[in-house]
């Protein structure tokens, strides 16, 4: 019981945080903010995310999770993982590589990250 209110006041925190207080989360992590970024540049991001999802793509798994910082929101995408322990919406992390673009989505594939305690 106690992991479910745990879960669900995590959730709650997650789903008020206001876009200044992101930003400035990004700030004190030392990470740029996704607005600014340019494609193809290596880039430190720090957010939220605010969606996972498996899908397939070419029979490959590929794990899905959009991170928002409070300026733009970028997608991330493990090629062949169905589950990352850790990645689930509400939890914040930093997430580092390539800046890409699909579809006129930001996207980096296979960041290197680090998860928030």
């Amino acid at each position: 019981m106690a992991g479910f209110v745990s879960r669900a006041l995590e959730r709650f925190t997650t789903e008020h945080r206001d876009a200044a207080g992101l930003r400035q989360e990004a700030t004190r992590a030392d990470c740029c903010h996704i607005a600014d970024t340019v494609e193809r540049d290596r880039v430190a991001i720090h957010g939220v995310l605010r969606s996972v999802t498996q899908r397939p793509v070419d029979g490959v798994t590929v794990l899905e999770a959009d991170i928002d910082d409070g300026s733009d929101t970028v997608t991330l995408i493990w090629l062949g993982q169905r589950r990352i322990t850790g990645i689930a919406p509400g939890r914040s992390l930093t997430a580092r590589g390539r800046l890409g673009s699909q579809a006129g989505r930001k996207i980096i594939y296979n960041p290197a990250y680090e998860l928030d305690a």
